[in-house]
Formats: structure tokens, sequence, C-alpha cells
């Protein structure tokens, strides 16, 4: 999920940028992401040719440090951030809302990821206590535990594999994989591996 700048909002969202000290482009795209928590990854065709608006209008300069072109605010640009602090605090706002979003998005992710592993291995339970028993294979203890481990492997690398896959696809797109999440998810599957073996001690 993508925050969308409205009308004008990024450009205001750049000045706002660059009057907290100057900045290169590939700097500038790098405070977008993080600012957004990897909600919004602008690409440089979306950059700088607003950046170049900027310098039009005589609110930005650029110089060149080496390889790399360095944009400053001007007075003029200061004083439109100054005169559009209320906007900001709006826009700000949005962002915020936006990386919540997104971290209660994985945290749902995770939790039904939980819920499909205990139902999993709940099923896998019933089976086991419900299975009849005509051939001798299927009388033998061991052999019918040896299936149910099979299934209870199959049952926790599809977990993993699911999750794994949401996270990666998360932090691919840009996102912010908070800490908390990670604790949540560390907690729950530990919680999960205490009861199994409680249940097996029996």
């Amino acid at each position: 999920m993508s925050p969308v700048f409205s009308h004008g909002d990024l450009r205001l969202y750049l000045l706002n940028l660059l009057d907290e000290g100057p900045r290169h482009g590939y700097d500038i795209m790098q405070a977008l992401a993080d600012r957004t928590g990897g909600t919004y990854t602008p690409s440089a065709g979306t950059i700088y040719p607003r950046l170049a608006k900027l310098e039009e209008e005589g609110l930005v300069t650029k110089s060149v440090d080496g390889r790399k072109t360095v944009y400053a605010i001007t007075d003029a640009g200061r004083a439109e951030v100054a005169s559009r602090a209320h906007e900001l605090e709006g826009i700000q706002a949005g962002l915020a809302d936006s990386v919540r979003l997104i971290a209660d998005e994985v945290r749902g992710s995770v939790r039904e990821a939980m819920r499909s592993l205990r139902a999993d291995l709940a099923a896998a339970g019933r089976d086991q206590q419900t299975q009849k028993a005509p051939s001798a294979r299927d009388d033998d203890p061991r052999s019918r535990s040896r299936e149910q481990v099979s299934r209870a492997d199959a049952a926790v690398n599809e977990f993993r594999a699911r999750v794994r896959s949401d996270l990666r696809a998360h932090v691919a797109r840009g996102g912010d994989l908070a800490a908390d999440v990670v604790d949540d998810l560390a907690a729950q599957l530990d919680r999960i591996a205490r009861d199994i073996s409680r249940t097996l001690r029996g």
C-alpha cells in the first residue's frame, strides 16, 4: 500500500527535506522511502523533474560535488515551507497512517499463518485419534507416528514458506519490518512449541 501524494504535496515534501539540509538526488529518494516506511519509493523519473521545476521557480539551487549533483533550498524555498507548515503536518500524519496500516497488514499475515498452523496441527491430532486400523502396517504405532511426523513437517514447512515469502516480499517492496512484529512472531512460535511439548508429554 503506497501513500498517494495529493497534487503539490510531493513538491512541498521535497522542499521540507531540503530545508533540513542539502541533499543529492539519490539521498532524497532514499529519505522519502525511509520517512514513509517503504510505502512510497519514488523513481528518478519522478524526483528529478520536480527538482528541476523547483530550481526554475527559484526555490532550490543545485551544485556539482564530484559525480553528485547536490540540491539546496533557497530563502524563497524556506519561506514557502514556513508558510505551509500546517499542510506539512497533514502530509506527515497521512504518511504515518500508511506506515501503521502496512505494519498491521504484516501482523495480520503472521497471525493468519499461525492460525493455519494451529488448525493443521489440531487436524493431525484428530486424524491420529480417529484412525481406522484395518492393516497390520496401520496397527504399527511407529508407522502411524512416522506418518504424522511427516504431516507435521509438511505443515511447519508450509507455514515457514508462507511467512518467509510474505516477509521477503514486504521488504523487497521497500517496506519497514518493525521489531515488534518479529518479536510477536517469535513469542507465538515459542508458545506453540511449548504447547506441543506439553501435549506430547501427556
